[in-house]
């Protein structure tokens, strides 16, 4: 499946209902070069009733519903449509990642599609999957470092 165009429509929809939030995860890393595949996308952002309100609408737009986990401790909010494989996962705190600010203030801004998307660093999603300690986080870590060493390389002889 190519997810861009679904990127793509994830992009314009946070975009007209204003909703600030980071692109993390594999997403991001393929996205920043390294050779990882996902089909569901994870987001930063923070979880202010204003937000909350937008997220609606993005859910809306998107035509999709908003789920909470099961579980009672997560704030994971995800928007899901079965029918055009869209999930979305909109998180406000993630593993080693010290606060949204600080996320954005290492995040790449980068043009989709005529709209703005944030991606965050290589380096914090590392981090982030490093502190979750899940296996299929751990599965990629090798791949994203090799990643982050070629990318750094590649500035150094620049």
């Amino acid at each position: 499946m190519d997810a861009a165009p679904l990127l793509r429509s994830i992009v314009a929809a946070l975009a007209e209902v204003r909703l600030e939030a980071i692109l993390i995860g594999n997403a991001a890393a393929a996205m920043l070069g390294a050779p990882v595949t996902t089909v569901d996308f994870d987001f930063m952002f923070r979880a202010t009733p204003a937000n909350l309100g937008k997220l609606k609408r993005f859910a809306t737009r998107m035509d999709a519903v908003i789920l909470r986990p099961y579980y009672p401790i997560s704030a994971l909010y995800r928007v899901m449509n079965d029918d055009r494989g869209l999930q979305v996962d909109f998180m406000p705190t993630i593993h080693g990642v010290k606060s949204f600010n600080s996320l954005r203030s290492r995040a790449e801004k980068i043009e989709l599609a005529g709209h703005t998307v944030w991606l965050a660093s290589l380096e914090d999603i590392i981090a982030s999957k490093r502190a979750a300690g899940r296996p299929r986080d751990e599965a990629v870590l090798d791949i994203l470092e090799k990643t982050l060493r070629e990318k750094r390389q590649g500035q150094s002889e620049a």
